[in-house]
């Protein structure tokens, strides 16, 4: 896989997912705004846990192990576990799955494309992104059980 596929994998994609919830945003009414709403508090909750595990628990990322440089347009300086890009990502795309399984679909592919990324992109192992999947899915079901919106009235 060409670096310049890589690169877009790691470090861009996971704005496109965003940029998708802004489109299920503006193209209907109050389903997919409550959709919308789940899925960016579930990435920014997920995130924000991934990044204290990495405060608790610090891990060595690829890069400073194998010598290769990392394929990313920053280079990561806090822990490897969990993939805090994972967490997100995948958070967002099993949020809005929750909600609507054919557009679901293509942020479950997306996600998985996310974390393939941050995987050959040298900052991440299979552990990492496999952790940030799973938060980010437990994520989404909790703030899907608690229907966050409501507390947000």
């Amino acid at each position: 896989m060409s670096e310049v596929i890589i690169t877009f994998l790691a470090s861009f994609l996971i704005w496109f997912m965003f940029a998708g919830l802004g489109y299920l945003w503006i193209i209907d009414g109050k389903v997919l705004k409550e959709q919308v709403l789940h899925a960016f508090l579930t990435a920014l909750i997920a995130w924000g846990i991934a990044q204290m595990i990495k405060g608790l628990f610090p891990t060595t990322r690829p890069f400073h192990t194998n010598g290769k440089a990392p394929l990313t347009v920053t280079v990561p300086t806090d822990a490897a576990f969990p993939s805090g890009h994972a967490s997100a990502a995948f958070g967002l795309a099993v949020s809005v799955w929750l909600h609507d399984k054919k557009i679901g679909k293509v942020f479950l592919v997306s996600a998985v494309l996310v974390g393939l990324g941050r995987i050959l992109g040298n900052v991440h192992s299979l552990l990492d992104v496999s952790g940030g999947c799973v938060l980010g899915a437990m994520t989404a079901f909790v703030v899907e059980k608690l229907h966050l919106h409501k507390l947000l009235k």
